[in-house]
């Protein structure tokens, strides 16, 4: 399997950060600012060796040391989230300095996270801080042109001489068709033989325009809690976190109001997917506790250990065709410290969950 590790840049001050979350704003801050909720809560993750890295100012050192680490430990490469907002972007820089160091030896490709930047951290989902929007023909065409030099490194994945690019909310998109149409023949003007596009099977509603999508590749944990996991499970976790959110409200506590064993996770994210012709990349999780971003509110995933997220590996190792070049497999995510959900070593398990990756890839 192609093991691919979502790979998050917000790690680089910027002047919108500094506007939105104070200065000198970046990832670290909602990291170290962490506290424990309960006894035993291991908060704020540190990272091994201190190693709060800067994309900007030590990008290039950073990116070769991730690369090396990544293919070390059999990562195939990089899913780097992308932020386009009718051509204004945020996050740019690192992707740009990947581009311009070849020697930085990674595969990778882009996920546009074509998502409204809005104040959900402080549960404030109406407060918009960025709008996604998507414009007409003229926008497509500059969207795909900064893309192209990006499809033209030689590290860049490609299926069958197509650019393979992932949309997280591709249903969001009302003129999809008319876009990719747009794209695909400005991808054979260049060489290419089009666009392979892999649409995000996420939390929310499901791209259900399957002649537009190549693929499709499961955001784990959300696609499962919401779609595939059992009736049971389900009931069960919608009415702990009731009494939880009510228990906070009405005695002005702050409990921890979500959680679940991460089994439940992992005792379906591996099964194929019916009802669809199209390949689905399948995704796993190694941990999840997002408490840094959003305190009591947040989730936590128990029970997680590489132990276990071996196992899970295993099964979804034997779920792909190992003979087939679409056998890609979506970690949720080399980075996401704000999230609690990453590969980079730490300092409560080490290199652990990396060795794990190595071990199932290569058995």
């Amino acid at each position: 399997m192609k093991v691919l590790g979502l790979y998050l840049p917000q790690y680089h001050e910027i002047e919108e950060n500094n506007k939105w979350w104070g200065d000198g704003y970046t990832e670290w801050q909602a990291v170290k600012s962490a506290k424990p909720l309960y006894n035993g809560h291991n908060q704020p993750k540190k990272p091994l060796n201190d190693n709060y890295y800067d994309l900007l100012k030590n990008g290039v050192e950073t990116w070769k040391w991730q690369a090396y680490l990544a293919k070390k430990n059999g990562v195939y490469g990089f899913c780097i989230y992308h932020y386009w907002f009718l051509g204004k972007q945020l996050l740019q820089d690192p992707m740009e300095i990947l581009l311009q160091n070849p020697d930085i030896d990674i595969n990778y490709t882009i996920c546009w996270a074509n998502e409204s930047w809005t104040r959900t951290w402080y549960g404030l989902e109406s407060a918009v801080l960025m709008k996604q929007e998507y414009g007409k023909e003229s926008e497509w065409r500059k969207h795909f042109d900064y893309l192209l030099r990006f499809f033209k490194d030689k590290r860049y994945i490609k299926i069958n001489n197509k650019p393979m690019l992932n949309i997280y909310r591709s249903f969001d998109i009302a003129e999809f068709k008319e876009m990719l149409d747009i794209w695909n023949h400005m991808a054979i003007e260049n060489g290419f033989d089009g666009i392979y596009i892999v649409s995000g099977n996420t939390h929310s509603q499901l791209e259900t325009r399957v002649d537009l999508v190549d693929a499709y590749y499961n955001f784990e944990p959300g696609f499962s809690l919401k779609h595939r996991m059992r009736a049971l499970a389900t009931l069960s976790y919608y009415v702990r976190t009731w009494i939880k959110q009510n228990v906070n409200k009405i005695l002005g506590k702050e409990y921890l109001e979500r959680t679940l064993n991460v089994k439940e996770i992992y005792k379906v994210n591996w099964k194929k997917l019916k009802n669809t012709d199209k390949p689905v990349f399948p995704g796993t999780l190694p941990m999840w506790d997002n408490t840094p971003r959003k305190k009591h509110k947040g989730f936590e995933y128990k029970s997680t250990s590489p132990d276990l997220f071996y196992k899970n590996l295993i099964n979804i190792k034997n779920s792909v065709d190992s003979n087939s070049e679409l056998n890609f497999v979506y970690i949720n995510a080399w980075n996401e410290w704000g999230e609690g959900a990453y590969l980079e070593p730490d300092e409560e398990y080490g290199y652990d969950y990396l060795k794990v990756v190595k071990r199932a890839v290569e058995e």
